[in-house]
């Protein structure tokens, strides 16, 4: 599949502004919440990165007010995956249908380039980190379980290699490392994310990884390479900084440097901004 190709509307930039955020959770009740919150994105970023959990049941009708919502202030492209909540009525389709009507560019394993930045993402899948994360092993259901968590990285892999630009992004809504889930209790730190997720990382090296999901984690950690990855999920945000909007803007200088060499030379790649 080839790498669809987007432009914005300045291209002077000597760099592009990434808002990033994930865990909406639109509900059927939350007509006219979101839209003020989203009301300076156009001002401050030049992408809208939404990492999933988008909507709060994966409702046709939660969908319907997450577009409209979005249609009603968002004039910058948006780039989204799904989360764990989008598949709890069976109905993961219909919303990336709806929103690809409206849009957005859903990413399931695909790879999008816009601005000259190239975007890979996934949803990704639980599994545990280093020593922990669960091996095919035993009982079908558990070979089960690992395979989706196995399928979801080889997914993010396959994406990542189509990707031909010099500064490369990754959205996910699981977490690829254990640092950004650090302060959820550490019972469910297996169900918050996978070091499978992170090995297609190293494999096809990235500049930023955003990712939600752990509302109570941390910030930001990084790769085993060094790669930095943020926990964007609002939640976090919102008591992370309160008073700001509930996004997190960050600039990904326009440079010809690969990401293996920005990783060496500049200690933060993608650099955060003031919140929102």
């Amino acid at each position: 599949m080839a790498v669809q190709a987007w432009v914005i509307d300045d291209m002077s930039k000597q760099a592009v502004r990434l808002a990033a955020v994930g865990d909406l959770h639109v509900k059927k009740t939350s007509a006219g919440q979101l839209a003020p919150l989203f009301a300076s994105v156009n001002d401050r970023a030049d992408v809208l990165l939404l990492c999933g959990d988008l909507t709060d049941y994966g409702l046709p009708e939660e969908t319907q007010i997450l577009v409209k919502e979005l249609k009603s202030v968002v004039r910058i492209p948006i780039v989204a995956v799904l989360g764990n909540h989008d598949f709890e009525s069976g109905q993961p389709q219909e919303v990336c249908r709806a929103l690809t009507e409206a849009g957005v560019h859903m990413l399931d394993g695909e790879a999008i380039e816009i601005a000259g930045i190239g975007f890979a993402g996934v949803k990704g899948f639980p599994g545990g980190f280093g020593r922990g994360t669960l091996g095919p092993w035993g009982e079908p259901g558990v070979k089960a379980f690992v395979k989706e968590a196995v399928d979801e990285a080889m997914k993010l892999e396959s994406a990542l290699a189509r990707l031909r630009t010099a500064q490369r992004v990754a959205v996910l809504h699981y977490s690829p490392i254990r640092a950004t889930v650090e302060g959820e209790p550490l019972e469910i730190f297996p169900y918050l994310g996978t070091s499978r997720l992170e090995e297609p990382l190293n494999r096809y090296p990235v500049n930023v990884v955003f990712h939600g999901h752990a509302h109570h984690g941390s910030l930001e950690g990084r790769t085993a390479r060094g790669t930095p990855v943020f926990n964007v999920a609002m939640p976090l945000l919102m008591s992370s900084f309160p008073g700001k909007p509930p996004f997190r803007v960050f600039e990904l200088p326009l440079t010809e440097i690969p990401p293996t060499e920005i990783a060496e030379r500049v200690p933060d790649p993608a650099r955060a901004l003031e919140n929102g």
